[in-house]
Parts: structure tokens; C-alpha cells; sequence
């Protein structure tokens, strides 16, 4: 089965307004009218409106890097999903390393998130990882069967019909080291297989699983030639309009 090549830049908390704006009109023109790879950009929260603004009517979907569990309330710094859908964001990360690692978010947070999410019509992109002394212990497949049954034993494949997965080895993100493609392909085919054994094999057929850490363009195109990788979460690449737009154009 055919799926969509879906390449997703996560800007974390970078640019100031200026230059995010810049970005998005850069986006804009270089990959405003590409066709067969689903792009994404994940601005910081004070520039989501005005990202949305400059990316409506063009091929670039734009999300939030994160929501708060709760609709409304007594919740000061809280982003619910709703406020996140008004401002024309139709995805969100869920569950991102630095979520888990840097503000606490265990396995049942990122489950209640996740549940959020979907309720509120937007679409997720669930963020599993281990971590490198999980790797060197020999615990990546049962951190990450540990990560997919807290957050999707509780949903309908229905439910989870458009949510995006993204394996992302936290030892290598932001530290220059990146899996090689068949260490990738070998996660990434285990994950599949996981998933058919909780949803069943029609749906993880369908199931997009991108690939995050420390991707760019010189290393882009061997990964995204792995029969079970169907695009890239990208972080600190994607904060260039030029070298973004290289890794779109390897999915391509």
C-alpha cells in the first residue's frame, strides 16, 4: 500500500518573530505548490496564527508542538487543543523526547494527550524513543512496546485512522549522531509489526512512521529509501528553507 511521505519541521524554541515569518514565506515559495510529500512546520506557540496566515491555500500544513490535557481553566501557560485549532493548526506533536525528558510527560500524560488530540479532530504525530543508555542496555523495542500500548491500547483503529508516528532515537537528536538506514529500517519494521500485532495489519499498512534525529540533506535520502520509513520529524534542518526543502525533495 502507498503512503503519502510526510516530512515535519519541528522549530523547538527558536527564531524570533521575524525570522520565523521569513520562514514560513520562504516554506511558501519553495514548497508551497509541491505535490506527493505531506510537509509540515511546528512553529512555537506565538507564531502559529500568523505561520497558518502565510502558509493558507499552499501545500504546508502547520501544528503545535504540543497541547495541555484540559479544554479550559485555571491552567497559566496551558495551550488546549481547541486554542490551538482556532488559530488554523490542523496537526500536533505528541509526546516529543524533550516533552518526556525535559517537562515530565510520562506514558499516561502522553496517552491523555493523545486522546486529546484525536477528540479535537486534529492530528497527531505520536513521538516514541529510547534513550541512549536504553540503546546500550538493550531496551529499544521494549521501551518503545512500552511507549505504543500506554498510548494506543485504548483507541480504535478508526480512531487513530490519520495519527502519524514518529520514531525518534533520543541519542540522536541534536547531537549530530543519526541512526544508519538499516539500523532505522530495523526499528522501523519492528514498530510496524508491533502495531499490526495491537491494530491490526491493515491499519499498520497504512501507518505513516517518520524517522527524527539529526536529519538533513546529506543524510536524508538513504533513510527515506527504507521500505518502512515514509518520511522524517526534522529539527534543527528545517529551521533553513533550503535544506528543508532538499529533504522534501528527497521524499519525493
Amino acid at each position: 500500500m502507498g503512503r503519502t511521505p510526510t516530512i515535519g519541521g519541528n522549530w523547538k524554541m527558536h527564531l524570533d518573530f521575524e525570522a520565523a515569518m521569513t520562514l514560513a514565506s520562504d516554506l511558501r515559495n519553495r514548497l508551497g505548490s509541491v505535490r506527493g510529500v505531506e510537509s509540515i512546520v511546528f512553529p512555537s506557540f506565538p507564531y502559529l496564527r500568523p505561520a497558518s496566515q502565510r502558509l493558507r491555500e499552499s501545500a504546508i500544513a502547520v501544528g503545535a508542538q504540543d497541547l495541555h490535557v484540559e479544554a479550559q481553566g485555571a491552567f497559566t501557560s496551558g495551550v488546549s487543543a481547541e486554542m490551538i485549532r482556532s488559530v488554523g493548526c490542523t496537526h500536533v506533536l505528541i509526546g516529543h523526547s524533550e516533552r518526556r525528558s525535559v517537562f515530565g510527560d510520562d506514558d499516561g500524560l502522553v496517552s491523555r494527550k493523545l486522546s486529546v488530540a484525536l477528540e479535537a479532530d486534529l492530528i497527531p504525530v505520536l513521538c516514541i524513543g529510547e534513550s541512549l543508555a536504553e540503546r546500550e542496555a538493550g531496551q529499544t523495542f521494549s521501551v518503545l512496546e512500552r511507549q505504543l500500548n500506554s498510548a494506543l491500547r485504548a483507541h480504535t483503529t478508526g480512531a487513530v485512522a490519520r495519527m502519524i508516528l514518529a520514531y525518534e532515537p533520543v541519542w540522536a537528536i541534536g547531537t549530530g549522531l543519526t541512526a544508519t538506514p538499516e539500523q532505522a529500517q530495523e526499528v522501523h519494521a519492528w514498530v510496524r509489526g508491533h502495531v499490526s500485532g495491537l491494530l491490526g495489519s491493515e491499519y499498520a499498512e497504512q501507518l505513516r512512521i517518520q524517522y527524527g534525529g539529526s536529519v538533513k540533506p546529506s543524510n536524508a535520502a538513504g533513510l527515506l529509501l527504507q521500505p518502512d520509513i515514509d518520511g522524517a520529524l526534522v529539527g534543527g534542518a528545517s529551521l533553513n528553507a533550503e535544506s528543508f526543502a532538499e529533504i522534501v525533495r528527497a521524499a519525493r
